[in-house]
């Protein structure tokens, strides 16, 4: 390609014409992120429930931890991945080093702390405001972040988004334990990387179209639900009612 506009149109023939390697790498990393979404989803919103209630020795340092665990690098990450991983490593055993599984471990491991840190000052902000009613009724501390944990499902529906859009778009942990293995373990932002290093402007262009359509979708997809919580919100009472009084 001698011009940049022969790669943009030659980048959208082959989305149009949903050209089988870049369906394959779309599909790849659509795939490696649920999983890992899913896998940390799970593990945060417990985690981050808990943290909110929860009031024990040395909570401050486990706070400070985590919030400090949301600037670790993505080829930090990797690389914590990539050392278990290793034949000489405590998870060596698996053989799970260059595969699907790596990769969604390693994309699990950078996002948990984002859901766990982004769901504790959720259902910490409803605990200050609703707790009180919840101890009252001497509700326990797992009653009590199940019931503001289910008050505040939409707000937690935003933040599984933002998870998948964080996990989708990473490029260091993956590539580091993955190895951007054509027809294995190449994603969108690998692939991309190594097109753009090799010159083939049409395919990483493509990917990098998809990428943000991708991304374009989180967004609206959040803001859809924003609305959907405001609206109900403003017309049908919650767990605690408008006022914040129990139904």
């Amino acid at each position: 390609m001698n011009t940049l506009s022969e790669s943009v149109m030659t980048a959208l023939r082959l989305i149009v014409a949903a050209d089988p390697v870049l369906l394959s790498i779309v599909l790849r990393s659509l795939a490696v992120s649920a999983c890992a979404c899913l896998l940390a989803c799970s593990l945060g919103m417990v985690a981050g429930s808990w943290l909110a209630v929860a009031r024990f020795r040395g909570r401050g340092i486990v706070l400070t931890l985590l919030n400090t665990s949301l600037a670790l690098p993505s080829v930090v990450v990797g690389l914590a991945v990539y050392l278990l991983l290793s034949h000489s490593g405590p998870l060596g055993f698996l053989g799970w080093l260059f595969s699907f599984q790596a990769m969604v471990l390693a994309q699990a491991v950078l996002v948990t702390p984002v859901v766990t840190a982004l769901v504790r000052q959720t259902v910490e902000d409803a605990e200050r405001h609703h707790g009180e009613q919840l101890r009252s009724l001497r509700a326990r501390t797992l009653v009590r972040s199940l019931l503001l944990v289910w008050d505040e499902r939409f707000t937690l529906l935003t933040i599984v988004i933002t998870a998948f859009g964080r996990a989708i778009s990473e490029v260091g942990a993956v590539m580091v334990v993955g190895g951007n293995i054509e027809g294995f373990t190449r994603v969108m932002t690998t692939a991309i990387a190594l097109e753009t290093s090799k010159g083939d402007l049409p395919l990483a262009l493509a990917l990098g179209l998809l990428l943000l359509l991708v991304v374009l979708l989180l967004n609206i997809l959040a803001a859809i639900v924003r609305r959907w919580r405001e609206r109900r919100d403003a017309g049908v009472p919650g767990l605690f009612g408008h006022a914040g009084a129990l139904p």
